[in-house]
């Protein structure tokens, strides 16, 4: 149940068409989760700063059940970054990704928990 979710001040019209299609290629190379449970949010547009300024920035959180953690998270943040900093041109520096290893009875999904 991977889920990515980007709320960034770039503009809706400076988002590739296919930003949802590659950001979903890089977190299933990422995590190896069956590519049917992955979904993928941003909310570009947004009223926001980073260390004072209004340049491009975005906020990232990545929910999971499981892969993630101290030393994977090292390796999720290098390559989330460098997909959105090359693709929205936020810069590393102007983000931050918050990730959330998710408990399997915490999700639902299809009538039931991930848990049942």
């Amino acid at each position: 149940m991977p889920v990515l979710s980007i709320r960034t001040n770039v503009s809706k019209d400076k988002i590739p068409d296919d930003f949802l299609t590659t950001s979903t290629d890089v977190l299933f190379k990422m995590l190896g989760k069956p590519r049917q449970y992955y979904a993928v949010h941003i909310l570009p547009d947004q009223m926001m700063s980073f260390s004072g300024t209004t340049e491009p920035c975005a906020l990232v959180s990545l929910g999971c059940i499981g892969k993630l953690g101290l030393e994977e998270n090292k390796g999720h943040t290098k390559t989330l970054m460098e997909h959105i900093q090359s693709t929205l041109g936020v810069e590393p520096t102007r983000m931050y990704i918050s990730f959330n290893n998710e408990r399997e009875q915490d999700v639902g999904y299809n009538m039931k928990t991930f848990a049942e």
